[in-house]
């Protein structure tokens, strides 16, 4: 059996993941920083609920003393939780701004993977998705016709492509793990008003897929949907 960690899983792409993977045969624990939103979700899954605010390290070693203890480990580690930032024009956004969003999308992946990593070496096969964006590529927020290329969002795409550079400096680091990233792609979820044209399963594609790997399958790869995301 599988078991498999997500942060912010009470939610859009979270909870979809995490409802495709219970459906793969994966066992799945719900991370999630509410306690009532992450318990009715795992309980509406039929998943566990594990508290965990990925900006807080005592909640994050608690998350991991807690599968430790019931768990014994993981097998799959998938750091979805992020922030958007706020909707202000580049010239407004402060030093304070920045903090905020990095410290969720960036040092949050950090902080778990930090702690969760002895966990997932008790696996045969470890594997490690972080959830990146498309919106964190250079090549496709230089491309007018898409929407990645339209959009100005100066703190989540500098902090997505922080995370897609983290994950390639994590697959060299360690061999013996699979650590990817996915880009859900432009997808209805409450992150745009439910302004995206794809579904939030397929938004989920992705990360699914990579969260299913064999021991054979690729690392430090950037991949949506449709295969390999451009850097």
């Amino acid at each position: 059996m599988t078991t498999t960690f997500i942060t912010g899983a009470n939610k859009s792409l979270g909870y979809e993941t995490a409802r495709r993977l219970i459906a793969a045969g994966h066992t799945v624990l719900v991370g999630a920083r509410d306690n009532e939103r992450g318990q009715a979700a795992a309980d509406a899954l039929g998943a566990r609920f594990v508290r965990i605010d990925v900006t807080d390290d005592a909640s994050v070693a608690a998350a991991a003393a807690d599968i430790t203890a019931r768990e014994g480990g993981i097998d799959v580690l998938i750091n979805n939780a992020g922030v958007l930032g706020p909707h202000l024009p580049a010239e407004q956004l402060t030093a304070a701004d920045a903090t905020t969003v990095f410290d969720v999308n960036v040092v949050g992946i950090v902080r778990v993977t930090h702690a969760f990593l002895p966990l997932l070496r008790k696996s045969a096969h470890p594997v490690i998705v972080n959830v990146s964006s498309g919106m964190g590529s250079f090549e496709l927020t230089h491309d007018a016709a898409r929407a990645e290329g339209r959009a100005l969002a100066p703190l989540y795409t500098a902090s997505k492509a922080a995370v897609t550079m983290l994950t390639t400096q994590y697959a060299k680091s360690w061999p013996d793990v699979k650590v990817n990233a996915a880009d859900p792609g432009y997808t209805a979820t409450d992150f745009n008003g439910h302004s995206g044209p794809q579904t939030v399963t397929e938004g989920t594609d992705a990360i699914v897929a990579l969260a299913t790997i064999g021991p054979d399958g690729p690392t430090g790869t950037f991949r949506d949907r449709h295969g390999d995301v451009a850097w």
